[in-house]
């Protein structure tokens, strides 16, 4: 095991959202900006934007890593562009309005039904409920987050059914 693999899911997570360059076993290097890091293989997944728009997308195996070196952090507009790579493409037409609109009222309905929801985040984009679960935008059942299961499937029910009531 090597010491990239020996770090902890924490230690990774400074990594995200920054220009890198990975030096891995036979003298590759690999330039990008990190979207994750796999914490069961500690593999680097890493993003290039080409000209049109495109994104490569090349992913470094945890085994293979042998020196990450941050280049630069990422502003906000870079972390926006990195979030949306992967992101549904009805979710990337939302303006930032809609989105917000979106967010109030999912939270005045929730608050309604006496569910505890507080705003997070440094622009308080997401969502939280009770502590234990989180909403992203677009604010629909695919965006929640949660460790418990049993919450996650439950709060993923009631957003499913707020969302066809608004149809």
């Amino acid at each position: 095991m090597n010491d990239w693999q020996r770090k902890s899911p924490l230690d990774w997570e400074t990594y995200v959202n920054k220009m890198v360059k990975v030096a891995a076993i036979e003298k590759h290097e690999y330039e990008g900006w990190v979207l994750t890091v796999d914490p069961v293989s500690a593999s680097i997944v890493l993003a290039t934007f080409l000209e049109n728009e495109k994104v490569s997308i090349s992913v470094v195996l945890g085994h293979a890593v042998q020196e990450v070196q941050i280049l630069k952090e990422g502003d906000d507009e870079m972390k926006r562009r990195l979030s949306c790579i992967f992101a549904p493409e009805e979710s990337k037409a939302c303006s930032p309005e809609e989105e917000e609109k979106r967010k109030n009222a999912l939270k005045t309905w929730l608050e309604t039904n006496h569910i505890p929801v507080t705003e997070q985040g440094e622009s308080g984009r997401t969502l939280c409920v009770a502590g234990v679960l989180t909403i992203d935008p677009p604010y629909g059942p695919e965006e929640c987050s949660s460790s418990n299961e049993i919450i996650l499937s439950r709060v993923q029910g009631l957003i499913q059914g707020y969302l066809e009531k608004q149809e």
